[in-house]
């Protein structure tokens, strides 16, 4: 079997897996379980299969490096135990018919993101078809940029984690946390930092497949694509849930860039907004 057909089989695996599991326990955040795990294990196959290709492992090891990182962080937050399902898809069980989630969890959480994830890695594919290259200074930019971006999402959720602590802590002493949602470090310059720093990753992923090519556009660039895609969607449906918890987040949104960091804008005169400590 080809690199590409050991992950094809693989991830109809996991698939049917999370699907089954999510029906079983009526818990669906399966597919969360394995977002940080699956990717590792895809490009650790074409780099296995082309005999270590030196940008291949490369690549492996810089995936290896994200999934670390991503894993730690879903752990501590209780994202493997039992009952530690992402809150917003009780939102949305809400918010639907039974039937209709049944099928979005068939079709889209299951489906649709196991293929997800197996797309934002093969740009491995287009590296392990091109046949080994050495590699070049161009290799050393993206991966120096790649690390530089996990950098950035390990302080993002760093920070945030902090602030959840501190809100646990203000409730346990009787006390209502003020502002309830972080406004400061990076969250004073994207309100999802942790957002724009996944989505570059994988940006500068699918940058090996130009340099190991020296061609811009490939089919592998489906899978970033897909996946800014699925963010911008992700970003509207947390926000409408923060919208209705918070009620300075309106302000919050007219200050702060959504996903890419950038300066904010003066706050209005009018609008009184709070500032983390």
């Amino acid at each position: 079997m080809t690199a590409l057909a050991v992950c094809l089989a693989l991830c109809a695996a996991i698939t049917a897996a999370t699907w089954i599991l999510s029906v079983v326990t009526k818990e669906y955040s399966w597919v969360d379980r394995i977002w940080s795990i699956a990717p590792v294990a895809y490009v650790w196959v074409f780099a296995v299969s082309s005999g270590f290709d030196a940008r291949l492992v490369l690549m492996a090891a810089l995936v290896t490096a994200w999934g670390a990182r991503l894993t730690f962080n879903f752990a501590r937050k209780g994202g493997y135990r039992p009952g530690g399902e992402d809150y917003r898809w009780s939102i949305l069980r809400g918010r639907m018919p039974r039937l209709g989630f049944a099928a979005f969890n068939l079709f889209f959480i299951s489906i649709y993101q196991n293929a997800l994830i197996l797309l934002i890695t093969l740009p491995a594919s287009t590296v392990a078809d091109a046949g080994g290259s050495p590699l070049g200074v161009w290799d050393a930019v993206l991966a120096l940029v790649f690390l530089a971006f996990l950098v950035g999402e390990t302080v993002a959720d760093e920070q945030q984690w902090r602030f959840h602590a501190w809100k646990a802590s203000e409730r346990a002493a009787g006390r209502t946390p003020t502002p309830g949602f972080l406004q400061s470090g990076l969250f004073a310059v994207s309100r999802h930092p942790n957002f724009f720093f996944e989505q570059a990753q994988w940006w500068v992923f699918y940058g090996f497949a130009i340099a190991a090519t020296g061609v811009w556009l490939h089919w592998s660039i489906a899978g970033a694509v897909l996946l800014t895609l699925l963010f911008i969607g992700s970003t509207v449906f947390t926000e409408s849930i923060s919208r209705g918890r918070h009620p300075g987040y309106d302000a919050y949104r007219a200050r702060v860039s959504a996903i890419v960091p950038w300066f904010p804008r003066p706050a209005r005169a009018e609008a009184s907004v709070a500032v983390d400590r």
